[in-house]
């Protein structure tokens, strides 16, 4: 992306196998939370995994860029309001995010999103995206967008109804089965089937101090 999002916000257990994977029940309506622009970084940068906070996992996603400010769109006009379809890497810390009531800590770590190149929206059928996930060249993840709980245009529609959408903004659809966890000096590509990809290298960053203070 050519500048950072205002925004960031990410599905959670869009794909029914995905939930599984994780002893979690399928939502019954699209379960959002936001990551924060600061953890954006470009194709080709790495991802820096602090030392302290456990398992480190990739989440191959299809992002798309809103294009237009829009409020409570309908969901049969939500494509139109797309700029762009990109591929994302939802890096999750698995444990902070078991540990914590909520995910910021565990999504929102600097360098935790890798966003790749931004293709067209005008351009892809949203029914007939797929994204793909590698490890060192080998696949972990693939999914469709006909996989999803919530297609993208209610995805779209939903999120507008809930906040408001601003130019350049971006959403991160969900992620397919098969996520797992990643150690420095490995590499972890995700790429789309309409041409966006993001490949980044996992390194070893810098402890944060997760341990929980105590209490007397």
């Amino acid at each position: 992306m050519k500048r950072r999002p205002g925004k960031i916000v990410c599905v959670g257990r869009n794909y029914a196998r995905h939930a599984a994977e994780l002893g979690h029940e399928v939502p019954t309506e699209p379960l959002i939370f936001l990551k924060p622009p600061s953890s954006v970084i470009a194709a080709g940068e790495s991802v820096r995994m602090p030392a302290d906070v456990g398992r480190v996992d990739y989440e191959g996603e299809i992002g798309v860029v809103v294009g237009r400010r829009c409020r409570r769109v309908p969901e049969g006009d939500a494509w139109g309001h797309l700029s762009g379809v990109v591929a994302v890497n939802d890096v999750t810390a698995r444990d902070l995010q078991r540990r914590d009531s909520q995910w910021t800590r565990a999504k929102g770590l600097d360098t935790f999103c890798p966003v790749g190149n931004v293709v067209e929206a005008a351009s892809v059928n949203p029914s007939d995206i797929s994204v793909t996930t590698r490890v060192n060249g080998e696949i972990r993840q693939h999914g469709t967008t006909s996989e999803m709980v919530f297609s993208i245009p209610r995805l779209v529609s939903f999120i507008s109804h809930v906040m408001t959408l601003e130019e350049g903004d971006l959403i991160a659809t969900g992620t397919p089965e098969g996520v797992g966890p990643v150690s420095p000096g490995e590499t972890v590509e995700v790429s789309l089937s309409c041409g966006s990809s993001v490949r980044s290298r996992i390194e070893r960053g810098a402890a944060i101090g997760v341990s929980s203070p105590t209490h007397t």
